[in-house]
């Protein structure tokens, strides 16, 4: 029995050993995130599982650890996991388990944004609509129910990753987590309330004992053991609010979202690198970028109110999942130069010199070693420097760009040269897929809404979002009226709606439609109407475009026609007011209950007719279709619709509003990185269509014939749909002396052309590069031996390569290509 007992404790031992080895260690202090003992700056970026799909995520993950990460960030999206209450959706690209497993097989470590709220330009910030219409309930605040109703879906969420073994603590990869998200911003409008809730989330998210730091965004006051972080374009000169916190910068905004009527936003490679470099020159720990890759906001995901479907964010990686060039190679570039400095930057010892106008050395070292790594940083806007290191060298650091130094004396990156490719991406079509698709039709049925009938009775104007629990973006207001003659003529109809669209009918005709702006959602909607005598029916068709996601009481933010008032104003300004009387409603539209968008339902109504309507209003189109073939993204071009939803194969891809087009001013063919970004600087697309491609995923798509249904809302024509390819058609580099310039065609690809290439001092950008003052007489034939025929090639930018080139002087030279692959 005692030696039994003996072997069955040591097995015991032998079992546990494998556990506690997986065990990783996560602590940190001032200058470090320190993982099992290895003292380490972080570098992560975030991609949300929703917005993508489980097919694109191995994908975006290794391509996001071939940039330089070390981690991946999600949210994790309350809604969309529990839309009823206690009826819980983690299947498809909702598996957010798999998603942290995909992470940790990649070699990457996760950080866990449960918030529960999340904003992230998110419909309603990520709260399911059934929590806001419980009873005595106040969101966001030292409220009991609201706090209970947190709790629960945090202990889901932590439990889940517990029983998957996702957190550092138990082997995983999770190695840090978020309660709540940026409350700061908006807390003092909560009174003393809101001091409460947040020392509540504090414990309440401790009590978890997930056994990694808790860190919370934006927010001065965060409890201790609480990390607060930073969220913004830049943080260098953040101070976390406990001096052994480490500095963490949570988001790095590196780009812009856009919304339906404004331009396309652009952060450029240069400024995004100055904004990191700044960051750990200043004892920066861990950096998150702000989109990693944006994505798609699929179905009614999108926030705002006015947010586009696509959620592309000028991410490195692009919507598709393309590498966005040169701001993925160039930031790629800037994480290899600044881990040269890992252990210096953790454990060393820091000194400053200031040179005037904004120019600053800072020096970490090793007194023991003499080791030194430096950052040469030129925050001046238009003056560029040249500064004398003495023994250390002489450096040229242009305006707005830090330069790093590996061993204070060798230049190894500048953030103001871009080394890095630029790839430029079109939109093809496949030759051996017909453009044109054959269309069916069907008018949304609406005999019932435009006769007043509904499904329930209110004395009064309702909220929409409460009382269509967000089911549908469709509200139906319906009255009568009853006018004598003399009532009868010279009617104009008045609402005022909180937005977002409106369409009225009178006694079954249409009278026209408005929608207002993400800056003003409120709206009044005026327009003449002819009344008849006796008994009248008003129709109204309130339309959401994505519910308020940010601000304080963001969640009471009212939508839909409640309140009104909706008048009938006559001859004289005489009022009848409408708001009090008996209001009919109806949620949706009949096309969604009879599922008209799903290829398996076997509706009679579809309609077949030689000349498809066009500029129909409430029509629904269905065309079947082939995939087209390749691996490359596929994107609808939706030109010439209004503005609806679309589906394909029963998968919602979003809202379309073609139709809504960008602002026609701003836009500029060149852009000025220097200074302070925002996001209406150096933005595109002006006078053009708002979004006029709509991702379809490949994985939605099955390999023999499809079906795309689209819900035309205001008036459309779909002759023009056609199904596209996102291509690489283009490469250029744009690389100074002295450094290695690095050309890759997609996978599959290789390079066939080139079409442009000089060292020297060439001037304008892929697709309009010309030759300067001085030119190598090599560089065409040293790149074409370096690179035709291959997928990808290496380049020494040199002299070495391409001899000399005469008429240059002492600048510093350039090589400039521009070469096509093929496949």
């Amino acid at each position: 029995m005692e030696s039994n007992t003996r072997i069955k404790i040591l097995l015991l031992l032998s079992l546990s050993i494998p556990l506690f080895c997986s065990s990783i260690g996560v602590t940190y202090d001032s200058n470090a995130i320190i993982i099992n003992g290895q003292r380490r700056i972080i570098f992560s970026g975030a991609i949300h599982y929703p917005r993508s799909t489980p097919e694109m995520w191995p994908d975006l993950i290794q391509k996001a650890k071939d940039g330089g990460l070390d981690a991946i960030e999600t949210y994790v999206f309350w809604d969309i996991h529990e839309p009823v209450r206690r009826q819980y959706d983690f299947a498809g690209n909702l598996d957010f388990i798999k998603f942290f497993k995909l992470i940790q097989e990649a070699g990457l470590y996760g950080v866990l944004r449960i918030g529960p709220y999340v904003c992230a330009e998110w419909n309603y910030g990520g709260f399911p609509m059934w929590l806001k219409n419980m009873p005595d309930i106040e969101l966001r605040t030292n409220n009991e129910v609201y706090k209970n109703e947190m709790q629960i879906f945090t202990t889901k969420i932590v439990n889940m990753c517990k029983e998957a073994k996702l957190f550092a603590s138990q082997g995983g990869p999770i190695i840090i987590a978020q309660i709540e998200n940026e409350y700061g911003n908006i807390m003092s409008h909560y009174g003393d309330a809101g001091k409460a809730y947040i020392n509540w989330c504090a414990q309440m998210a401790q009590a978890q004992n997930i056994g990694i730091p808790w860190i919370m965004c934006q927010q001065s006051d965060a409890p201790q053991p609480m990390i607060n972080t930073c969220n913004g374009y830049y943080c260098d000169q953040f101070t976390p609010n406990n001096p052994k916190s480490p500095k963490m910068f949570t988001e790095n905004w590196i780009g812009w979202f856009k919304t339906w009527g404004e331009r396309d936003p652009h952060r450029t490679a240069e400024d995004s690198a100055f904004s990191v470099a700044r960051f750990f020159q200043l004892g920066g720990v861990f950096n998150n970028y702000y989109m990693y890759h944006g994505g798609t906001n699929f179905g009614r995901t999108a926030g705002g109110p006015y947010i586009t479907t696509s959620y592309d964010y000028d991410a490195p990686l692009d919507e598709y999942g393309n590498l966005n060039q040169p701001k993925w190679g160039h930031l790629k570039q800037l994480h290899a130069a600044i881990k040269l400095g890992e252990k210096l930057l953790t454990n060393g010892t820091v000194t400053t010199k200031e040179f005037g106008n904004n120019v600053n050395l800072t020096m970490y070292s090793n007194n023991s070693t003499g080791e030194r790594f430096c950052f040469l940083s030129n925050a001046d806007t238009s003056r560029d420097a040249t500064i004398d290191l003495q023994t250390d060298g002489k450096y040229f650091v242009p305006a707005w760009s830090v330069t790093i130094l590996d061993g204070c004396n060798k230049e190894v990156f500048n953030t103001a040269k871009v080394n890095a490719q630029t790839t430029l991406l079109v939109k093809k079509q496949d030759e051996h897929r017909s453009a044109q698709l054959t269309w069916t039709w069907a008018p949304e049925p609406m005999r019932d809404t435009l006769q007043g009938k509904g499904r329930f009775r209110a004395r009064q104007l309702l909220e929409q979002k409460q009382t269509t629990l967000d089911v549908s973006d469709y509200l139906w207001y319906m009255t009568t009226v009853d006018v004598d003659e003399s009532s009868s003529k010279n009617v104009v109809l008045h609402v005022n709606t909180s937005g977002h669209v409106l369409h009225a009918f009178v006694n079954k005709k249409f009278i026209g439609y408005q929608w207002g702006t993400a800056e003003e959602p409120e709206f009044t909607f005026e327009k003449p109407i002819s009344l008849k005598p006796g008994t009248n029916v008003i129709t109204l068709l309130s339309a959401t475009v994505g519910l308020q996601n940010y601000g304080e009481f963001f969640d009471s933010q009212p939508t839909g026609i409640v309140g009104g008032p909706v008048q009938l104003i006559g001859d004289n300004n005489v009022t009848t007011d409408l708001s009090s009387n008996v209001w009919s409603y109806k949620v949706g539209l009949n096309g969604e209950a009879k599922r008209l968008f799903d290829p398996l339902n076997n509706s009679s109504g579809w309609r077949t007719t030689k000349q498809l309507p066009a500029g129909r209003r409430m029509t629904w189109y269905k065309a079947n279709f082939k995939a087209p073939s390749g691996t490359d993204p596929v994107v609808v071009d939706l030109q010439g619709m209004g503005k609806g939803q679309a589906w394909v194969n029963g998968h919602s891809i979003g809202r379309f509003w073609p139709s809504f087009q960008a602002n026609v001013d701003g836009c500029s063919e060149t852009c000025d990185y220097r200074g302070a970004y925002e996001a209406d600087k150096c933005v595109t697309n002006c006078g053009y269509p708002s979004q006029r491609w709509y991702h379809v995923p490949r994985s939605f798509l099955k390999s023999d014939t499809n079906t795309l249904v689209l819900f035309e809302e205001l008036g459309g024509n779909p002759h023009n749909v056609s199904f596209k390819t996102t291509t690489l058609d283009t490469v250029c580099g744009n690389a100074y002396e002295n450094s290695i310039l690095e050309l890759s065609c997609n996978q599959g690809q290789t390079i066939s052309d080139i079409q442009f290439a000089s060292f020297g001092d060439p001037s304008g950008k892929c697709g309009s590069f010309t030759k300067g003052n001085c030119d190598a007489r090599l560089s065409v034939s040293q790149v074409e031996k370096a690179c035709v025929g291959k997928d990808a090639c290496s380049i020494d930018v040199s002299t070495r390569t391409f001899g000399s080139a005469d008429g240059c002087g002492n600048i510093t030279k350039r090589l400039a290509v521009q070469v096509s692959c093929e496949n």
